[in-house]
């Protein structure tokens, strides 16, 4: 399976340069990880919520992207340009928010996504920035992978890792914190 397999949404990058830096970043992740893409479409998207969690790493990735874009989107119909979105940094951005969890997860002897060793010290928002920075990436894309989880919450978020932070969250919060009736 190719990169433009399991991330389709690569196609809605307009830069062509953004767009191979986005696909080389997921590239040399799976050369580091010992996850492979058949893996992100079977293990959970998080490891706190239990092992039944059905959605899996790709599911939750995926939607955060397309929610990510639904709201960039909208900020641009609607709000008379005083919060423009530039909607190729969004994208490649919430592509690349979770890159560094293949560096954070290990599967033990019975094929489960843990985290491994590497993930105890370094998360993924430190790892996907390394990661995206030796593939080029621009500082505003390395912002919205740095920022995109609690870490971000010390610093200043630009609009679209607002809205990537927000999809994100608006995804996984439920799932942790819903109540069982």
């Amino acid at each position: 399976m190719n990169i433009n397999e399991l991330w389709p949404e690569l196609a809605w990058i307009k830069d062509d340069k953004l767009r191979e830096q986005t696909t080389k970043t997921w590239e040399l992740a799976l050369e580091k990880s010992v996850l492979t893409a058949e893996n992100l479409q079977t293990i959970p998207f998080t490891l706190l919520c239990g092992p039944d969690l059905k959605v899996t790493f790709m599911d939750h990735k995926r939607s955060v992207v397309h929610i990510a874009k639904v709201a960039g989107e909208k900020c641009n119909e609607f709000y008379h340009g005083e919060l423009p979105v530039n909607m190729d940094v969004l994208i490649a951005g919430a592509i690349l928010i979770d890159v560094g969890k293949l560096l954070e997860y290990v599967l033990d002897e019975n094929g489960k996504a843990i985290q491994g060793t590497y993930g105890k010290y370094l998360r993924h928002p430190f790892s996907g920035v390394s990661l995206a920075e030796k593939c080029g990436i621009p500082a505003e894309i390395c912002h919205i992978i740095a920022t995109h989880a609690g870490e971000g919450n010390m610093v200043k978020r630009t609009t679209e890792a607002y809205l990537v932070h927000h999809a994100d969250f608006m995804t996984f919060l439920p799932f942790k914190e819903r109540l069982k009736v």
